[in-house]
């Protein structure tokens, strides 16, 4: 079959058409030039490209197409079932794949929406019952509708599983299972996602039909172009590393502009977006404990340059889409290596280059080995000289990252004495005849000269020393 070179082969809908045509889609992409005309032809499939790829276009236009000729005005929500369902595994992936779709069915009546956790219910459930035809979802959400019955999803006709491995990771299985069985058993299924694993092959016998595999490259494998670096670091100076990088690697050896960070866990997120504006980096953050306002905030803080560089955890690996990003660093290595696809391929999307940097210890080596044999290719262990300056001083005055024998001493220096408070700083000492109230008769002699104020006052002080303590005071 001989490969479509323009969207006009797919004989599309003249307002879908037209649509793609006012976001620049000119030439598909192999994963579209595969995928479209199965889909379109009711095929179940299974996709398999790296992240940047086109995916989306790749269901989401053929999706289009199918439920198009069911599209009316009508202002009943019962005119406008769930027709078309897109599973996403994260808030940002669902948001930006209703984005595409948004523009993609923007000159037709169809009807667009997405729904996921983070974020007040109530404006979505309204959307709901107004009626929706193609709904993006992430599971956990999407199943606080189905209860609260503001969804039904008995007419849906074509259900979509993007980036399947990494909802089997984030434990959605026992929510997709129960998702899949309120929709009709007839519908058309596809699965699209940069890896797949064995877990994930055994789900699609269960969850497809007879499907057409669909692979534009070898699996697991990265986009050829980026450009892969690796840089073995000391156990301490991953921080000062890190900084040398965002401040002398950039063009012409200048600073890194637009730099997404991976980190593996929320606290070093945190942690490493501070140190980082501490040296004076303009950084902010995405992970899983703020809001999806925040996070929203964050990202768009990022895009119009607010911020130079994004740390975030795996949470922001699948559905960002940041035009012509240009690097992405591993502080971390990832956990699993899969995740290591998933982030670079943020950069070097849609045919551009890109750049995606790993910072390396020697406690690295069995995850960094992990990659290797995922993506089928050996790094060339780089090392990186970290210059003086770079070393990030903390509030307390010593340095982050400074190696051991390298640690500069400091002169302890006492802090300034206080002036004493004759009432607090010294033990009480009975005078005269007057004592506190279930006390001792015994006496003890103090200084005069440090009691002499008190001892003058005893009748109205020791009444008010009383009262703080919560003892009693009586007069011999």
């Amino acid at each position: 079959m001989t490969e479509p070179q323009d969207f006009s082969s797919f004989n599309l809908d003249p307002r879908i058409q037209e649509a793609i045509r006012a976001m620049g889609y000119v030439t598909p992409t192999p994963i579209q030039q595969k995928a479209i005309p199965l889909v379109l032809a009711g095929l179940d499939v299974m996709g398999a490209a790296q992240t940047g790829t086109g995916k989306t276009a790749g269901y989401g236009l053929p999706l289009l197409q199918r439920i198009l000729p069911k599209a009316n005005t009508s202002a009943s929500p019962a005119r406008h079932p769930v027709r078309a369902l897109i599973l996403a595994p994260t808030r940002e992936l669902a948001d930006q794949v209703n984005e595409n779709l948004t523009e993609y069915a923007s000159r037709t009546p169809l009807h667009v929406g997405v729904v996921f956790g983070g974020v007040d219910i109530k404006p979505q459930t309204a959307m709901l019952r107004r009626g929706v035809e193609v709904l993006t979802a992430t599971p956990g959400r999407l199943l606080d509708h189905i209860e609260q019955r503001a969804v039904s999803l008995s007419q849906v006709e074509v259900v979509v599983l993007d980036e399947a491995d990494r909802m089997l990771d984030m434990g959605f299985l026992p929510d997709i299972s129960r998702i899949l069985n309120l929709i009709p058993k007839n519908v058309q299924s596809l699965m699209f996602s940069a890896t797949f694993s064995p877990e994930i092959k055994k789900l699609a016998k269960q969850f497809l039909k007879d499907p057409k595999l669909v692979e534009v490259a070898r699996q697991n494998a990265t986009a050829d172009t980026i450009t892969q670096e690796l840089y073995e670091v000391g156990g301490g100076s991953k921080v000062p590393a890190l900084i040398e990088v965002l401040r002398n690697h950039g063009e012409d050896g200048g600073p890194m502009r637009q730099v997404l960070v991976f980190v593996n866990a929320k606290m070093t997120c945190r942690r490493l977006t501070r140190m980082l504006e501490h040296a004076g980096i303009a950084a902010d953050s995405i992970h899983g404990d703020k809001t999806q306002d925040e996070r929203l905030k964050a990202l768009e803080g990022f895009k119009a340059g607010t911020s130079s560089v994004l740390v975030a955890t795996d949470v922001a690996a699948r559905g960002l889409d940041i035009a012509e990003l240009p690097y992405v660093i591993n502080f971390d290595v990832p956990f699993a290596a899969e995740d290591y696809v998933h982030r670079i391929g943020r950069t070097g999307r849609a045919g551009s280059k890109g750049l995606a940097m790993t910072l390396a210890t020697k406690d690295d080596d069995r995850l960094v080995d992990a990659v290797e044999k995922l993506t089928k290719q050996k790094f060339e262990r780089r090392t990186l000289e970290v210059r003086p300056s770079d070393r990030p001083v903390s509030r307390g005055g010593r340095r982050y990252g400074r190696d051991r024998g390298e640690t500069k001493a400091y002169t302890y220096t006492p802090p300034k004495r206080q002036a004493e408070d004759p009432l607090f700083d010294h033990p009480y000492v009975e005078s005269g005849s007057a004592s506190w109230a279930g006390s001792s008769p015994k006496k003890a002699e103090a200084p005069r000269s440090s009691l002499s104020g008190f001892s003058s006052r005893r009748g109205e002080s020791g009444k008010h020393v009383c009262s703080l303590l919560g003892g009693g005071f009586r007069r011999g």
